[in-house]
């Protein structure tokens, strides 16, 4: 597989996860209701540093990896393959609808911000899912590990803020066909881990035959 291919298939990896509603959606939603489309923007802004900081650690931790216990690198690879496998299951299982009731919000730009970065950096399941990603597509065969990890922190924020900020510019348009919807978001909910399975199953390929 060549970088541009693992790059397109992160892509599609990646926009499957942001699309799919969560708490990341909510505060958007919440923020652009409650302030406006520049809270809305806020929130979508302080979400994307929290993304950027995911990235880091992420790139960080594969590279020490890979330098220091290369050994290790191969069979993470596979356990994190193993790992989005079950949470595409999951999602597949699941029956995810957006209720009525969103995530409080303050009218603050600045608070805004500020609660994307927090609400970003406190789930424990970003930490464990990133881990379990970035050895999937970070790999030295492609160059130094930290330029992969900006390119893809890059691109990580470039979608979050196509999806986010398209949420916050249309905010009660998004709400309305969120919460009168509950088979449109079950469906993405399920595309995304059918999509997270297929990419896993891939990758996992490639790692067991070692390419």
């Amino acid at each position: 597989m060549t970088y541009s291919e693992n790059l397109w298939l992160y892509f599609t990896l990646l926009f499957g996860i942001i699309i799919l509603p969560g708490i990341d959606m909510l505060l958007v939603l919440a923020s652009s209701l409650t302030g406006g489309r520049k809270v809305g923007l806020s929130a979508t802004s302080g979400i994307m540093a929290g993304g950027v900081v995911h990235s880091l650690y992420g790139a960080v931790g594969v590279g020490l990896l890979a330098t220091v216990m290369p050994v290790l690198f191969k069979p993470l690879m596979i356990f994190g393959a193993a790992y989005m496998i079950w949470i595409g299951f999951s999602l597949i299982r699941s029956s995810i609808v957006i209720e009525g009731d969103e995530v409080s919000a303050s009218a603050s730009a600045w608070r805004a911000f500020r609660r994307g970065i927090i609400t970003c950096l406190s789930n424990p399941k970003a930490y464990l899912f990133m881990m379990a990603v970035y050895p999937q597509f970070l790999k030295p065969a492609y160059g130094p590990i930290w330029i992969q990890g900006i390119i893809m922190g890059l691109m990580t924020a470039g979608t979050q803020l196509a999806v986010y900020g398209t949420l916050a510019m249309t905010a009660g348009k998004s709400r309305d066909f969120l919460v009168s919807s509950p088979r449109a978001t079950i469906f993405i909910g399920r595309a995304a881990g059918l999509l997270l399975v297929i990419v896993a199953c891939f990758t996992l390929w490639e790692g067991v035959k070692g390419n």
